[in-house]
């Protein structure tokens, strides 16, 4: 409540008068404000400027655009929805990120604190006593330093998860389960919804994750990585995408989904190229997501940055993935199972290359592993 009331007496007029522009914001400027104890002649005035300016904007662009109008005003609060949700999402992500900043220390001695009542019980000392090397085993994987300590587990943890998705997803596309009902709904609503210039965005977006655009993120990445001399993560780099796409063909010819018939007016290769797992989805997760942890093990060092860099990976992923969706070339299954296969591909390269970042006898200098 403290900061919102500081906010306020730094920002709330801008707040205001700006919240007239953008969507949700305009809704919940007055809440705001209330909140954060703004007077309520401030409040009033630079509401009243806001939505004048709103107004006259609005209505000068109406009498040169004419009927253009309401599809300008479409495209104007899609934007701004857009730029409200991806403010939110960064909130989100930041003030999630302090709080585990500010409260590490307390969740790791209540960890601590669990750990231990767990470890004094009586069946865990039995198994101690019996099997003093396995338990060591058992123990050595939850080290955050060792060589093969909690990376691998937490690769393995994600990895089987990662399975499990993509197996149940799978067995529903083979078998005609209810989540393809969902699919044939989802994928109708959004061709009820496009629009000329919303495939023409779409389109763009998807583009990013296409063979084209992918080869030459790869080899851009690659001579970066050639150039540093980082012999061991160009391995990694070059494995995480080349085995992306070969998974992604070997998955599509043994299940062999048809695409949608919505594909045939977007795709060329709609009568021989096969639905599921979406190439899209799964490419782009491995591609983004290695270049988001290669810069964040070599690039960025402050947490802000780090955050800002998964956030705006993960963005494009989404985005990447509801393009398809938009386009009308994928179902939903299609993207979650492309999400999944795409996660067991790159946790899989993540902690491979973690453990040989890590090899005890590595000869070559860390900044080049």
């Amino acid at each position: 409540m403290e900061s919102a009331r500081q906010f306020f007496d730094r920002h709330g007029a801008k707040t205001v008068f700006l919240g007239r522009f953008i969507a949700l914001l305009r809704t919940w400027a007055a809440v705001l404000a209330g909140v954060g104890d703004m007077q309520y002649g401030t409040f009033m005035l630079y509401n009243a400027l806001g939505g004048i300016t709103w107004a006259l904007l609005f209505g000068t662009l109406g009498y040169l655009f004419g009927r253009n109008l309401p599809k300008l005003e479409q495209y104007v609060g899609q934007a701004s929805l857009a730029l409200a949700l991806l403010a939110a999402l960064i909130a989100a992500l930041f003030i999630g990120t302090r709080w585990f900043r500010s409260n590490s220390s307390r969740m790791a001695a209540q960890i601590s604190r669990i750990a231990a009542r767990i470890g004094s019980s009586d069946t865990l000392r039995r198994f101690q006593k019996r099997h003093p090397e396995a338990w060591e085993f058992i123990m050595h994987r939850f080290e955050p330093g060792e060589y093969l300590g909690l990376h691998l587990t937490v690769g393995l943890v994600v990895s089987v998860a990662a399975l499990w998705l993509f197996g149940g997803v799978t067995e529903d596309v083979i078998h005609h389960d209810p989540l393809t009902q969902f699919d044939v709904t989802l994928l109708a609503w959004f061709q009820a919804h496009t629009t000329k210039s919303g495939m023409q965005k779409f389109a763009a977006i998807s583009s990013l994750a296409s063979p084209l655009v992918m080869a030459a993120l790869g080899l851009a990445v690659a001579l970066a990585l050639a150039a540093r001399r980082s012999w061991l993560v160009l391995v990694g780099w070059a494995g995480a995408l080349g085995g992306a796409g070969l998974l992604e063909a070997l998955l599509k010819h043994i299940i062999r989904r048809p695409r949608p018939i919505y594909a045939s007016a977007f795709l060329h290769s709609y009568s021989y190229s096969f639905s599921f797992p979406s190439g899209h989805a799964m490419v782009s997760l491995v591609g983004y997501g290695m270049l988001a942890y290669l810069l964040v093990i070599s690039w960025a060092h402050r947490w802000q940055v780090r955050v800002a860099i998964v956030s705006i990976a993960t963005l494009l992923i989404l985005a990447i993935g509801v393009s398809r969706l938009y386009l009308g070339v994928h179902y939903f299954s299609d993207v979650v199972g492309g999400y999944a296969a795409g996660v067991l591909w790159l946790s899989a390269c993540v902690t491979g290359l973690e453990i040989a970042r890590r090899q005890p006898h590595s000869q070559c200098p860390e900044k080049r592993c």
